[in-house]
């Protein structure tokens, strides 16, 4: 394991690897396994995802956000109890400050759960999308994508698996066939540099892979040891992959989910960036999976923020993060979940 001050960028794999040689393929799986636990973040590239495809993708996000204000607040996430939809920027909270971002949020599109009173919250979050009426071809277009990124991020993951040696489908029982995929549209303002620069705050994602596309304007930082972040920079046809605190939890700390924020760009620039969260099906219990010896001697136990634990029931996880991130879609829709101790009942 390289020390924590040797590390100055991201590793870089290739996925492609995956269809290679069988020394390709161990090659792939060892440098997969200590990249997601010496760094958490990497880039990926030979990852199948089509380059027309991506651009595409961020040719409609940047229309979505050039709408009328009037057409955008149309498709708001107040509107939707499955916080899908559109927040201007400041609107979305991480560790108690506001994101200079605007976003467009997305889920899998699912007709709502039937509930009663003997429902768990998590149920409301499953739902449909909004979508604006007056770019109607950015509904297919990104279930397109939203398509391609599970196929190919569900293959990334049978990879971990066999990385620790779980074997292939150790993973695939949390998934079945509704894993919770999330979609974000996100665009970054330029600020005044006597202006806050946060464009979202430090954190952790919550799942178990995020995968980021960016366009050419830097501001995604890792914090790689305390207090010491180092930049990555975008690179054309280049996912950015980061472990999730989900997947930190399943193997006991030996895969490290890290630190990361956004800065916002100077004055006069903006940055967009598109990301794709892989999570398990709502109604999934994440079990601590039996790593071999020589990897548990290595585990470093999850390293859970006291004041926001994680909860290994996937659905009371996912919403616990949606309430506190989002305060007024949390009041309108979810008054009975800020009950003190209502997420652990």
């Amino acid at each position: 394991m390289p020390h924590t001050r040797d590390i100055i960028a991201l590793p870089t794999l290739d996925l492609s690897l995956l269809d290679g040689t069988a020394a390709q393929r161990q090659g792939f799986l060892d440098d997969l396994r200590h990249a997601a636990r010496d760094v958490g973040f990497f880039y990926l590239t030979g990852h199948g995802i089509d380059s027309v495809l991506l651009q595409h993708v961020q040719d409609h996000a940047r229309q979505f956000f050039a709408l009328p204000d009037s057409e955008k607040a149309a498709v708001g996430m107040i509107n939707s109890p499955h916080f899908r939809g559109y927040n201007r920027a400041a609107s979305e909270i991480t560790r108690g400050k506001p994101d200079l971002r605007e976003q467009f949020d997305l889920g899998a599109e699912r007709e709502v759960l039937a509930t009663d009173e003997n429902s768990p919250l998590w149920a409301r979050l499953q739902g449909p999308n909004q979508w604006p009426q007056t770019l109607p071809t950015l509904k297919p277009l990104l279930l397109q994508w939203q398509q391609a990124m599970t196929g190919m991020s569900l293959r990334l993951l049978q990879a971990f698996a066999q990385s620790l040696a779980l074997g292939q489908e150790a993973f695939d029982p949390l998934y079945g066939d509704k894993p919770n995929e999330h979609i974000k549209l996100m665009r970054y303002p330029g600020q005044a540099s006597d202006e806050s620069n946060q464009g979202v705050g430090a954190h952790k994602d919550s799942g178990f892979l995020s995968f980021l596309l960016q366009d050419q304007q830097a501001g995604l930082q890792v914090e790689i040891e305390e207090g010491r972040w180092i930049d990555a920079l975008p690179r054309a046809n280049t996912l950015v992959v980061n472990i999730g605190e989900l997947l930190e939890l399943a193997t006991n700390g030996y895969l490290r989910a890290t630190v990361h924020r956004v800065l916002s760009p100077a004055e006069g620039r903006e940055r967009l960036s598109i990301a794709f969260f892989l999570g398990a099906q709502l109604d999934a219990v994440v079990p601590l999976y039996p790593l071999p010896t020589a990897l548990l001697r290595e585990a470093r136990g999850p390293a859970s923020d006291p004041a926001n634990p994680l909860f290994r029931d996937v659905g009371w996880n996912y919403l616990k993060g949606r309430l506190r991130s989002h305060p007024d879609v949390a009041q309108r829709y979810y008054a009975d979940a800020l009950i003190p101790n209502a997420l652990s009942a």
